[in-house]
């Protein structure tokens, strides 16, 4: 069996998918005739891949002699679910309570990038402005402003604050951010209690029954969806597959190793310390649901006291993979919007079986992978 993985880098719109390098792991399944191995094949998981060659990929696929191997003309009798060992980033970071960041986030990322866009203007302005006065053009706030014991240019001194602004404003929020969890953490919800009727499998509906043991004054609309989608490979897995060593320069796409905002395990190290806003040190794992970077959403509805039905996300996706190259996520979440400090978020994580058919999905939608950016 063969793996092969593209995995789009944090802020993945910055990078050309056809000019980063595909990551290749290989495991042997079966030696023996053709007819063991197509009985091994017929009580496995079948073959799929997301994305393309020139794009972002996700593949897992059978090889024999070393050649591709077709399996869509396999039988399987039942739908394969898979018993591998649920990953690391999943028990800490994709499971419990999880709180949305202050909205102020959002808009102070595009406030920068427009204020960075009038300083260079500026700058431009006072780098031609000599030459425009030399023709008699007269100039625009190129006048100075006495502040102390020195002289400002006027335009020095307008967009100077509107620099400074954004990084205030990020402060104060990541204030409100601390003061919201920290005020969590002293009296967090009691948790749903979701009953699974059927074994979920990828591509059917899902049956679920939800209870909500405790119902706050402050929650006005409680739903449940569920979701799919692809978490960052092991960075070890990536590093050897490339044939690269840790210790020395990554791979394209990938940065260096960050001690301080990256953990082993957790992720591949790319985000920088920019997935989440700051998060209190008590809580495990981070109050903050950070979003998969390739990710789809499923059918949503309202909590009530009968079995709901959750129609599967539009395009074709394999059931639950937890290797060290591919990992395909599935998860519950039930949203509950509050007056005040925004959604409140509780994750599940869904082991769902494998369809009986390869799969084949050309396209796969792509976030930012930033908190603030994750749209619930």
């Amino acid at each position: 069996m063969e793996q092969r993985i593209r995995f789009p880098p944090f802020e993945s719109y910055r990078f050309n998918p056809s000019k980063l390098p595909i990551s290749t792991g290989k495991n042997v399944l079966c030696r023996g005739k053709d007819s063991e191995i197509i009985e091994t094949l017929s009580n496995h998981s079948p073959s799929f891949r997301l994305g393309s060659e020139n794009d972002w990929l996700v593949e897992q696929r059978f090889l024999l002699d070393g050649k591709p191997y077709d399996d869509t003309d396999i039988e399987r009798n039942e739908f394969y679910l898979e018993d591998s060992k649920t990953p690391r980033v999943v028990k800490k970071q994709r499971r419990g309570w999880y709180l949305t960041p202050n909205p102020i986030h959002s808009v102070v990322r595009n406030y920068i990038s427009k204020t960075v866009i009038v300083l260079l203007i500026t700058l431009g302005y006072l780098f031609v402005e000599p030459i425009l006065s030399s023709f008699g053009v007269p100039g625009i706030g190129t006048g100075t402003i006495r502040i102390g014991l020195l002289d400002y240019p006027v335009l020095a001194v307008i967009i100077v604050p509107l620099l400074f602004s954004p990084l205030a404003l990020r402060v104060g929020a990541n204030l409100a951010d601390l003061v919201q969890q920290r005020k969590f953490l002293k009296s967090s919800p009691q948790r749903p209690i979701i009953e699974i009727r059927e074994q979920p499998v990828a591509g059917q509906p899902l049956k679920i029954k939800v209870e909500l043991p405790e119902v706050r004054e402050e929650w006005s609309d409680i739903k449940v969806m569920w979701r799919v989608g692809v978490l960052p490979p092991a960075r070890d897995a990536v590093f050897s597959a490339l044939g690269r060593r840790e210790s020395k320069q990554p791979p394209p796409g990938l940065t260096t190793e960050l001690p301080h905002h990256w953990e082993i395990g957790l992720d591949d190290g790319t985000g920088g310390g920019e997935e989440a806003p700051m998060e209190h040190h008590e809580a495990e794992g981070g109050l903050f649901l950070r979003p998969m970077r390739i990710m789809e959403h499923g059918d949503e509805a309202p909590i009530s006291d009968e079995e709901i039905i959750l129609q599967p996300p539009q395009s074709q996706w394999p059931g639950t993979v937890s290797t060290a190259m591919i990992r395909i996520h599935w998860e519950i979440i039930v949203h509950i919007k509050r007056k005040k400090d925004g959604p409140l978020l509780w994750v599940l994580p869904l082991a769902v079986s494998h369809q009986k058919n390869s799969i084949r999905n050309e396209t796969l939608p792509t976030n930012d992978g930033r908190t603030e950016s994750d749209t619930i």
